[in-house]
């Protein structure tokens, strides 16, 4: 299986400590946080990595290389100055990611998901990984009712920014920018997407105060196992 790590976005919330550094390359620990994915990925077998590319990109080819520090092979998809957003930037890079089902990972979250043990139905389109909802955004996305991702009012949780997709996902898509949500919406109202709740470590590193209390708690651990 491949994956692709996004990594595109210009992180506006994470100003001014993205003015001048890609944040995927904000550092937790000493370590960028897209590291931990990468070296997460290749703990699980999966080899090929493509990464999308926009604001600052070339600090992140610079940075990561080819990806054989990390046990994985990483191949760019370059969006130019004005990212594709999530849906597009993931049509953009489909001819990189071939026929297979494939893994998306936001690159600006922290997590402890077992990348290994994810699986997508025959009939799936997708399979969206789930989490508890975070104190910033209580009211969550998305529901599961018998494996299904389903659209309610009540007792949602948040999407990750973790899911696998089929390339079918994208089918009448066009290339440009546009939002991952309304093709969502059209997959779980078709009920092609599966899902399931993480109950483990998970953090959406949305801004520099999160970012701060995340590197003292990695970095505590850290030093503890030393």
């Amino acid at each position: 299986m491949k994956a692709m790590v996004l990594a595109a976005g210009r992180g506006e919330r994470m100003r001014p400590l993205t003015d001048q550094l890609p944040k995927p390359l904000l550092t937790v620990a000493g370590k960028p946080l897209i590291a931990y994915h990468l070296e997460g990925l290749g703990r699980a077998g999966v080899s090929d990595v493509v990464i999308n590319l926009s604001w600052l990109g070339s600090k992140i080819r610079d940075s990561l290389g080819d990806g054989s520090r990390y046990g994985v092979r990483i191949v760019y998809s370059d969006e130019g100055p004005v990212p594709f957003e999530t849906g597009g930037g993931i049509f953009h890079a489909l001819p990189l990611l071939g026929s297979a089902p494939f893994l998306v990972v936001n690159g600006d979250t922290w997590t402890d998901v077992d990348f290994a043990k994810l699986e997508i139905d025959t009939e799936a389109h997708a399979r969206l990984v789930l989490v508890p909802n975070p104190a910033h955004h209580p009211r969550g996305d998305f529901a599961i009712v018998d494996g299904n991702v389903v659209e309610r009012e009540t007792d949602l949780s948040t999407y990750s920014g973790i899911g696998l997709y089929r390339p079918e996902f994208f089918h009448d898509c066009s290339p440009g920018r546009f939002p991952l949500l309304p093709l969502l919406k059209r997959a779980i109202a078709a009920g092609k997407v599966r899902g399931q709740v993480h109950r483990g470590e998970w953090l959406d590193v949305g801004s520099p105060e999160r970012l701060a209390e995340l590197d003292a708690r990695v970095s505590a651990r850290t030093s503890r196992t030393v």
